[in-house]
């Protein structure tokens, strides 16, 4: 037998490495095996059409035969297809015109730049393989949770690896903000898409995504995975809180109970995986004024008007409870807003006593500017009082004003107050 007994069982050694590593089946890799030698034949011969080539991987070696018709001396026109007699003779003594004859090639005869050229042939279409495996593999995979192992830390991604050894991507825009990765620390994420520019595929993960959150209850209550309970919606602020409405097929479970669990035992273990990701678990209604009640908990809501074509609400509460229904850094509000697919105005809900004695803060646009009034009341501080009895964190972050700002307004409100309780005590 004729093989290439110097390069090939290295070459066949490699071939056997790829196809442990990347879980390249036996069919496959002797398919790329011959694909690729003729590849190589029709680079020398001009086509590898009367070539026969066979594989061995296991025992790592092959051959090549080429394959023509025996035709009497002088009448060769093509030397790939057509063999002479006394040629043919020179293989077997026994030959005669119009026989086939099959010659084994030696593939060390072809030079060291053929055989370069099959090697380059052979990496270029194993790794279009795997790239073509890895792809397969994932994007059936979008919206599932999987788990890798941290490769490398950068700052703008995490490179993380799977089983096979298949790198995963978890970008820094899909990371929670108050996740820390070591390497070797194993991941979970959600298979966020899968892109595929050039043959090259890129997993790219998300622990931040909706659907993260989603598919953790989905696992950490039976309910949900057997159909009689319905995630309806989720909105996030990852790794600080999120709203999830739930809703049950069945009247006898209580959905929300049912996801939270006995002690909160159902949601602690999705709570740590999220960085202590707060979450709230309110009961889904087609109600959408009842529905904006229940996102805006735990404050007590007076009343709602809303309007349903421009997707907005007014919100009525007690003037203690606006800060509650805002939330710190306005989170509960933005959440609420999020989850019902409404922009949400929260206004005080004084009587008419008070309202005498308050002063919109319009009237005070000689001399506080229009965009400071507009901010204020934007957050649901309508009159003078309900920004003096304001907390101080809510004046700065949620109406995103200056300290100084705060100050000078708050002392502006409390002298109009102060004038009008010395012209009342001068009276």
């Amino acid at each position: 037998m004729a093989t290439t007994k110097s390069t090939t069982p290295n070459m066949i050694d490699t071939f056997r490495e790829f196809k442990e590593t990347k879980n390249i089946d036996r069919t496959t890799l002797m398919s790329v095996l011959e694909e690729s030698f003729r590849s190589v034949i029709a680079r020398i011969y001009g086509s590898d059409e009367n070539f026969s080539v066979i594989v061995n991987p296991d025992k790592g070696d092959f051959e090549i035969y080429r394959n023509r018709v025996v035709v009497p001396d002088g009448e060769v026109q093509d030397e790939n297809k057509e063999i002479s007699l006394s040629e043919a003779q020179k293989i077997e003594p026994d030959y005669e015109v119009d026989e086939d004859v099959s010659e084994l090639i030696d593939f060390n005869k072809f030079g060291r730049r053929a055989i370069l050229n099959l090697r380059q042939t052979l990496v270029s279409k194993i790794l279009e393989l795997e790239h073509d495996a890895l792809y397969s593999k994932y994007k059936d995979k979008v919206g599932d949770v999987v788990s890798g192992e941290v490769f490398r830390s950068w700052k703008r991604e995490v490179l993380l690896v799977d089983d096979e050894n298949n790198e995963l991507i978890l970008p820094k825009s899909e990371q929670i903000p108050s996740d820390v990765y070591r390497e070797g620390m194993t991941i979970r994420a959600v298979v966020h898409r899968v892109d595929n520019e050039n043959n090259n595929p890129k997993i790219i993960l998300s622990r931040t995504s909706n659907v993260f959150l989603q598919r953790l209850l989905e696992a950490e209550v039976p309910e949900i995975s057997d159909g009689l309970i319905s995630i309806r919606r989720i909105a996030r602020m990852p790794g600080e809180r999120a709203k999830i409405a739930v809703e049950s097929y069945d009247d006898r479970i209580d959905p929300v109970g049912a996801c939270v669990g006995v002690k909160g035992s159902r949601v602690a273990g999705i709570v740590r995986e999220l960085g202590n990701e707060n979450i709230d678990v309110i009961s889904y209604t087609d109600n959408d004024k009842l529905l904006i009640q229940r996102a805006l908990a735990p404050a007590t809501i007076t009343s709602i008007r809303i309007n349903e074509e421009e997707r907005k609400a007014e919100v009525y509460l007690k003037p203690e409870e606006v800060s509650l229904a805002i939330g710190r850094n306005g989170l509960n509000i933005k959440l609420a807003c999020m989850l019902t697919e409404y922009t949400i105005d929260v206004f005080r809900d004084i009587n008419e006593e008070e309202e005498e004695e308050d002063i919109y803060l319009d009237e005070f646009n000689d001399e506080i500017e229009q965009w400071i009034l507009d901010s204020l009341k934007a957050i649901g501080l309508d009159t003078a009082k309900a920004v003096i009895r304001a907390p101080r964190e809510l004046l700065t972050e949620k109406a995103d004003l200056e300290e100084e700002t705060v100050e000078n307004v708050l002392n502006i409100l409390k002298a109009e107050f102060d004038d009008e309780t010395a012209a009342e005590e001068e009276k």
